[in-house]
């Protein structure tokens, strides 16, 4: 069976992906998947650094304000979405085009990861909820440390979501989730694809971040988190996990300064950063853009993306081959 070609662009954040994106689905006649955990959810627009409308130069964008924030959003949900996008990009003979820095979600779509959906053993995930209130995430992570040391490296001890599910996993199978989704990475992508990965100088990608925050500030992230918890939004939901949501609420809450939430909306982007980048360089087949080389000339790096897909048989004439 001929496999359907496929263009991701990761990167870490604040990097450029998204002018970088919309230069490249304009040249490739494309439509752009966003691979974002938190560009899919409405209201929650200068936090996630979310294109409008109006910037979207025509070029049709998918998985943007899709869930409200009450709703549940996590890398099953993203996979079956996005293959249900993918079609329709396919069958209108275009190429979709997967952008966003969250790599998880980019992997399990890639390789077509199976995450096992057997059944689910609630009384084990009920009694890990009921741990982590009484004793609170590091402990819970402690656990994890325990069973599965990979996935504990992986998963940050405040994403009390995927931790319970790794210690879920393990404990219902007897064997750590990272076994078995480092079997599933093995397996050859589905997909004629080209990876790229943008990045930056990292003081330049640190400069790059601060100066966001800044502007997202200035463009109002304060009203917006003020009008999300009003809603009834709480840290306790996905779409409260992202970076600046979490750091505001806090300060809306009383338990940080105006100053202190930013400098840690700052600092933590930084980390986070850092975290994608040290997921995409463990990736197969990568193919890295560093902005440096490149002058940061986004047509010098176009042209290099378009030969790259060249050498790998993806071409487009009107439809996609």
């Amino acid at each position: 069976m001929e496999k359907k070609p496929l263009i991701v662009l990761a990167g870490p954040t604040a990097v450029g992906k998204t002018e970088l994106s919309l230069k490249l689905a304009g040249r490739m006649g494309g439509e752009i998947i966003s691979a974002d955990s938190m560009q899919v959810y409405r209201y929650l627009d200068i936090g996630s650094a979310k294109i409008r409308k109006e910037e979207m130069r025509k070029i049709p964008h998918h998985l943007i304000d899709v869930l409200d924030p009450e709703e549940e959003f996590n890398v099953t949900v993203f996979q079956r979405m996005a293959k249900e996008c993918m079609e329709g990009i396919y069958q209108r003979g275009h190429i979709p085009i997967v952008t966003g820095g969250t790599g998880f979600y980019i992997q399990a779509l890639l390789y077509d990861i199976d995450f096992a959906p057997e059944e689910e053993d609630t009384g084990i995930r009920q009694s890990l909820e009921a741990l982590a209130r009484e004793k609170g995430a590091h402990y819970l992570h402690t656990l994890l440390e325990q069973a599965d040391p990979e996935s504990a490296r992986e998963i940050h001890e405040n994403n009390i979501k995927r931790v319970i599910r790794a210690l879920e996993f393990y404990r219902h199978r007897g064997f750590p989730i990272s076994l078995h989704n480092r079997q599933q990475r093995e397996k050859e992508s589905p997909y004629l694809s080209c990876y790229f990965v943008l990045n930056d100088d990292r003081d330049r990608l640190y400069e790059r971040i601060n100066e966001r925050v800044d502007r997202m500030l200035e463009a109002g992230l304060l009203d917006e988190v003020k009008g999300l918890r009003e809603r009834g939004c709480c840290r306790d939901m996905v779409s409260m996990q992202g970076l600046g949501y979490k750091e505001l609420l806090s300060f809306f809450e009383g338990e940080l300064s105006l100053e202190e939430a930013v400098e840690l909306i700052k600092r933590d982007s930084r980390h986070f950063a850092k975290r994608q980048l040290t997921w995409f360089r463990r990736e197969k087949d990568v193919i890295w853009i560093d902005r440096q080389v490149f002058g940061g000339d986004d047509g010098r790096i176009l042209s290099f993306m378009t030969e790259k897909m060249l050498q790998k048989g993806i071409f487009y004439d009107g439809q996609f081959k």
